[in-house]
């Protein structure tokens, strides 16, 4: 007997979550007019002129699937989200072996740091904001992208949950 009500109680709970999940959430809290984005290239301070068109890209796409914005141009969007790609640092090693006989790879550890800022377009309020926004990501030795998609990941998905702790 109590182990169906358990069953039961789990049931409900469980189909109320999913019904949040798909329907309370959308737009992840949002001001009501914010429908629409604008991700602008990142002004990159590195040597690393790919991570402007990473970092863009990633956070484009969390936008729209995450926060649910579509993504339109500058002059036609409800918000805007740019910034600076401050620092960058690809090669930081992390563990390697000290014995050259030894099959162990060395890891490295890729570093990044931005500044961002989302920007209300209707009425110019910083509606999220943060400096030093800061994501590593390891990998190991020759396979630095694999590092700096994971910083970027890490960097994006601070940028989203930021946001969202913020509207």
């Amino acid at each position: 007997m109590m182990f169906s009500r358990s069953i039961r109680r789990f049931g409900v709970v469980s189909l109320l979550m999913l019904a949040g999940c798909l329907y309370g959430f959308t737009g992840g809290g949002l001001p009501s007019h914010i429908r629409t984005v604008a991700v602008l290239p990142f002004e990159n301070q590195t040597a690393a002129a790919e991570l402007t068109r990473e970092l863009s890209d990633a956070l484009r796409r969390a936008m729209q699937s995450r926060l649910g914005l579509r993504d339109a141009a500058e002059n036609r969007a409800n918000a805007v989200v740019r910034g600076t790609i401050t620092r960058y640092e690809p090669d930081v090693p992390v563990a390697f072996s000290a014995d050259p006989n030894q099959a162990t790879t060395a890891r490295r550890r890729v570093q990044i740091t931005v500044d961002v800022q989302i920007v209300d377009q209707s009425n110019g309020k910083t509606l999220w904001e943060r400096k030093g926004l800061s994501a590593e990501g390891e990998y190991a030795e020759r396979a630095e992208p694999e590092g700096r998609r994971q910083a970027l990941e890490r960097i994006v998905n601070d940028v989203i949950e930021g946001a969202q702790s913020q509207w």
